[in-house]
């Protein structure tokens, strides 16, 4: 019998292996040490290799194809259903290989390494505003318990600092240490933020698709650059509401028996890109309300109707799909015309 795909679980040391012909039968099981990984697939014959689609996923799909082999990533909950009864290495590999052969199965395209690099810029401003968050949050809390307290928003933190530094206030020593530290602290996350956010804007500005993205209302720099870093290839779906659907900006659906019934949206996407979206789109409609909006427009209509939120999460879904159109077809964005 002749291996047509092999299912492979990922691991940091000890990786397990599951081949399998055309017809689902069992070629092999095996370990394999993480140095002899490559080794190990150098010698089997062109095939496709399945993975889930986690940690260390794409680095080994981009080795792995320098072989030959058509190597495909599957998305971790698409394969849970194929794992029968007790879960170690050997059944992940097995249903991994099981799911890989399925015909309507999904897959996540492999990212090159400067994807992932945009994807790594991203992701590290995106924990250093968590952490500056919370700094300020501390502080704020500390200083409230000595009387201290000021109106919330980033306009003023300055205050907190200048109350920190000052030393006429009657801060103890010691919470004046700490609470010092933080404020030093506080600078560092800023430049660093600042930093990254220079690299995000070059990457803006030299990436085709992130300037057509960008054309966008709603869709800044930071936005469009963690749409090309972190969404799949516009190819991956067939229609923008597939695309918004892989957001988790779409509703619930527990249809049946022929009646369709939505629920909430279902939050099950990409939480990041999702969350930019809704900002996004809260920008627009807070413009809207000081600027005004052309009469019988579509926002206008719905401000009307519907409640604020509401709103601003289903404009997030007409920006996921006007995303789509832009990646998928080309082009940038142009601002509907009112009818006359």
């Amino acid at each position: 019998m002749e291996v047509s795909t092999i299912g492979l679980d990922l691991a940091k040391n000890v990786f397990q292996a599951h081949g399998a012909d055309a017809s689902g039968c069992v070629v092999f099981r095996k370990q394999l040490r993480r140095k002899n990984v490559l080794e190990f697939f150098a010698k089997q014959p062109v095939c496709m290799v399945a993975m889930e689609a986690c940690a260390g996923a794409h680095y080994w799909a981009r080795e792995i194809g320098r072989f030959g082999h058509t190597v495909r990533l599957i998305p971790p909950a698409y394969v849970k259903p194929f794992v029968k009864r007790q879960k170690n290495d050997a059944a992940d590999a097995e249903a991994i290989c099981e799911a890989a052969q399925r015909p309507t199965m999904r897959f996540v395209a492999v990212k090159s390494e400067d994807a992932q690099a945009s994807a790594v810029v991203f992701r590290a401003r995106d924990l250093l505003v968590r952490q500056r968050t919370q700094v300020i949050n501390s502080l704020r809390g500390h200083l409230a318990e000595y009387g201290f307290v000021t109106a919330q928003g980033p306009s003023h933190v300055a205050g907190l600092i200048e109350y920190v530094t000052d030393d006429k206030n009657t801060l103890p020593d010691a919470a004046r240490l700490a609470l010092a530290m933080l404020v030093d602290t506080l600078r560092s996350l800023e430049d660093r933020i600042r930093q990254l956010d220079h690299e995000i804007a070059r990457r803006a500005r030299e990436d085709a698709d992130a300037r057509r993205l960008a054309t966008i209302p709603g869709v800044g720099p930071i936005t469009a650059t963690a749409l090309t870093a972190l969404a799949p290839a516009a190819s991956t779906f067939k229609r923008g509401r597939d695309f918004a659907a892989w957001l988790g900006l779409t509703p619930l659906q527990r249809s049946t028996g022929g009646k369709q019934k939505l629920g909430a949206t279902s939050k099950m996407g990409e939480r990041t890109l999702r969350r930019l979206l809704i900002l996004g789109a809260s920008s627009v409609v807070r413009q809207a309300a000081h600027r005004g909006l052309p009469e019988g427009s579509w926002l206008g209509r719905m401000l009307v109707r519907k409640p604020r939120m509401l709103v601003i999460v289903a404009l997030a879904n007409k920006l996921a799909r006007i995303v789509w159109a832009l990646l998928a077809k080309g082009g940038v964005y142009g601002a509907p015309v009112a009818a006359g």
